[in-house]
């Protein structure tokens, strides 16, 4: 994970470096290849030293495809029920029951539940085996249903992230 922050603070800054006294047309667009072209170059290089990298980086872009899909859903789930005159809302508190164990991986879940709209990450249990949520709606199977489509969802590919 520090590599590719650090792959994609080296390309963002060398690419303005590259591109920072150019007051030409298509400026942005001759940085953003040249900015991929750094990041390429960058991540081909990390295999001579780390090949976890190359089982990292697609589980980190498809945790951002699934936050993507559930952020969008969840706005336009929030977005019809501000617009019709029915009240779809069915706040719950949960106490979800966590398989990810260190802080880091609680954190980063914790952050993602709070970032998708409608829900929102409240506490976690001293013992950090359950972590309480408040959302908004709850599926048609109940909380069951909502407690193991964040385990499915984000917890589990978080623990394929972080593994």
């Amino acid at each position: 994970m520090k590599t590719l922050v650090t792959h994609i603070i080296l390309t963002v800054v060398g690419s303005y470096l590259f591109f920072s006294h150019t007051p030409y047309e298509g400026t942005a667009i001759k940085a953003s290849i040249v900015g991929t072209i750094l990041f390429l170059l960058l991540w081909l290089s990390s295999f001579i030293y780390q090949r976890s990298y190359f089982r990292k980086l697609p589980k980190a872009f498809l945790l951002f495809l699934h936050f993507s899909k559930e952020f969008i859903t969840a706005n336009l789930r929030i977005a019809h029920d501000i617009l019709t005159l029915k009240y779809h809302m069915q706040p719950t508190l949960i106490a979800l029951p966590l398989t990810v164990r260190s802080d880091f991986e609680i954190t980063m879940l914790a952050c993602i539940i709070t970032l998708t709209p409608g829900t929102l990450s409240i506490d976690i249990s001293p013992d950090k085996k359950l972590l309480y949520i408040h959302s908004l709606y709850v599926p048609a199977g109940g909380v069951e249903v909502l407690k193991q489509e964040i385990k499915d969802g984000f917890e589990k590919r978080i623990m394929e992230l972080i593994a």
